[in-house]
C-alpha cells in the first residue's frame, strides 16, 4: 500500500527525540545488521524510480533470490508506473514511498539502491547506513566533494556494503583492458587521453517556468537544493546540466572514463592538480548551466590523464564518440564499453612494430555483472568491485575539473590531508555545499 511521507519539519516532538540520540539525521532508527532471509534472498528497495536507478533495479532482479520490496519516488505518476511492472514482471508487490525516510523504516529490506539526481545521492545513503542498510549507489558518488567525504566515513563507520554505480569495474572488456595494461606489454603509460563527445550534452530546449505535475513533490524533489521554480527542462531527465543538481557531462560520463585511467594505476585517491578551461556556447533554444567544451588536465606525479568533451557532437579519436587511450611507450591502447584495440609504435631501427597488434577485441558489458557482485558482497561481506574510496576518487577529481572552471581558478592544486585546494580561496568556497534548511549536512 502507499504510505504517505514523514513531514518531519513541523514534527518538533521527534527532531527533539533525534537530538538527545545522536542521530544524524531527523528521526532515529536503532542501527541493526541488515538480514538475509534463511531462503538467501535478498530484499530491495529502489529510491528513485524514474529511469536509471529502475534500469539498475531490473538488471538486480535478475539476480536469482533478489526480492523488490520497496519504492520511493517524488513523482506519484513514476511510482504508480513502476509499481505496476514490478508486480507485472516479477509478480512483486513492493510498498511505495513518497519519501525515503519512510522507506528506510520498513524492517524486511536488506539493502537500498539510491538512483536518485546526484544533490540526492548523500541523505539517504548515509542514513541507509546507519540505520544497518547496505547500499548500492550511483555515480558520481555525490554532488560535492565534501558530501563524497561523508559518505566514505558513514560507509566504514557503519560497516556497511556500499557498491558505487561505476559498472565499468564488473565489465569484461575493462577487465581485459587493465589485465593488458598492467602486464606491462605496454611498457610504462606516462599518459591517458578520455574523450566524450555527446549529442544530449547541450543540455534540453528552453521551456518555461510552470507549476510543478499532478503528484509531484517538488519541494522534496529540491530538497537540500536551493528554491527555485518549477521548471520542466531542470526536472526528469534533464536535471544533470544544472548545478543545483548535477555537473553535466564531466561528472556524467566523465566519472566513467577518469575511473578506468585510476584502475589502471591502482589510484584511490583524487588527482595533485588539475588544470582545465570549458565554456559554454551562445545557443538561445538551450536551457542549462555546465560547458557544452571542457578539456581538464588531471596530474598525479609522473601521470598524466587528459578529458575532454564536445557536447552536441558524435564523431572522437579512433573513431568513437567516447573512449580511453592508453599511451605507452611499446603502443596505445584504445578501449571503449564494446571492444578494445592495441595499436602498436614503429621501431624505426628495427623497421618493424614493437609489439603485435591486437584486436579489436569484444565483450560485455558489466551492467549486469556489478549488481551480481554486490549481492555477492551483501552475503559475504567482502569489498564489492567499486568501494566507496574508488567512487570518491574519481568523483573528487571530476568535481575538481568543473570547480577550476566554475571558480575561473582554471588552474587548481589539492591538498589531500587537508581536504582543501591550496591556491584558490574561490574554489575552496566550492568543497562544502550550502543545504536549505531544515536539510543540513549529517555530522560524523
Amino acid at each position: 500500500m502507499y504510505l504517505s511521507r514523514r513531514r518531519f519539519i513541523s514534527t518538533s516532538s521527534k527532531m527533539a527525540s533525534s537530538a538527545a540520540l545522536g542521530s544524524s539525521f531527523p528521526f532515529y532508527i536503532p542501527a541493526r545488521e541488515s538480514r538475509t532471509a534463511p531462503s538467501d534472498q535478498v530484499n530491495i528497495g529502489l529510491i528513485g524510480c524514474n529511469n536509471r536507478g529502475f534500469h539498475v533495479l531490473k538488471n538486480h532482479l535478475k539476480v536469482p533470490g533478489v526480492n523488490c520490496v520497496a519504492l520511493c519516488d517524488i513523482d506519484q505518476n513514476v511510482l504508480q508506473r513502476r509499481a505496476a511492472e514490478i508486480e507485472n514482471d516479477h509478480g512483486h508487490k513492493p510498498s511505495m514511498y513518497e519519501d525515503f525516510r519512510d522507506l528506510l523504516e520498513q524492517k524486511d529490506m536488506d539493502a537500498v539502491i539510491v538512483g536518485t539526481p546526484d544533490h540526492w545521492h548523500c541523505l539517504p545513503m548515509i542514513y541507509a547506513c546507519e540505520v544497518g542498510k547496505d547500499v548500492y549507489v550511483e555515480k558520481p558518488l555525490a554532488n560535492s566533494i565534501e558530501e563524497c567525504n561523508l559518505m566514505v566515513k558513514a560507509t566504514r563507520q557503519y560497516k556497511r556494503i556500499v557498491q558505487v554505480g561505476q559498472q565499468q569495474r564488473s565489465s569484461e572488456v575493462w577487465n581485459q583492458v587493465m589485465e593488458f595494461v598492467k602486464s606491462g606489454k605496454l611498457g610504462a603509460v606516462q599518459k591517458v587521453d578520455i574523450w566524450g563527445n555527446f549529442n544530449y550534452g547541450l543540455g534540453p530546449l528552453k521551456q518555461p517556468d510552470a507549476q510543478p505535475p499532478a503528484g509531484v513533490n517538488y519541494d522534496l524533489f529540491l530538497g537540500p537544493a536551493r528554491v527555485r521554480p518549477f521548471n520542466p527542462a531542470r526536472f526528469h531527465g534533464s536535471w544533470r546540466f544544472f548545478w543545483d543538481y548535477g555537473g553535466g557531462l564531466m561528472t556524467d560520463w566523465g566519472v566513467h572514463l577518469l575511473d578506468m585511467a585510476l584502475w589502471a594505476k591502482d589510484l584511490s585517491r583524487p588527482p595533485d592538480k588539475v588544470t582545465a578551461q570549458g565554456y559554454q556556447y551562445d545557443m538561445p533554444d538551450r536551457s542549462r548551466e555546465t560547458q557544452d567544451v571542457l578539456t581538464a588536465l588531471f596530474s598525479y606525479d609522473d601521470y598524466l590523464i587528459q578529458w575532454e568533451h564536445n557536447a552536441g557532437k558524435q564523431v572522437g579519436p579512433y573513431g568513437r564518440n567516447y573512449g580511453v587511450a592508453f599511451i605507452g611507450e611499446m603502443g596505445t591502447l584504445v578501449a571503449d564499453r564494446a571492444r578494445w584495440e592495441v595499436l602498436p609504435e614503429w621501431d624505426g631501427d628495427q623497421n618493424r612494430n614493437k609489439i603485435e597488434k591486437v584486436g579489436p577485441v569484444e565483450g560485455k558489458h558489466g551492467h549486469e555483472q556489478h549488481p551480481v557482485n554486490f549481492i555477492e558482497c551483501i552475503k559475504s561481506r567482502n569489498e564489492p568491485a567499486c568501494p566507496i574510496e574508488v567512487g570518491r576518487a574519481v568523483a573528487v577529481a571530476a568535481h575538481m575539473a568543473n570547480i577550476a572552471v566554475r571558480s575561473e581558478s582554471y588552474h587548481l592544486e589539492w591538498d589531500e590531508a587537508r581536504n582543501k585546494f591550496t591556491n584558490s580561496k574561490s574554489a575552496n568556497k566550492m568543497i562544502v555545499p550550502e543545504y536549505r534548511k531544515p536539510w543540513s549536512l549529517p555530522k560524523l
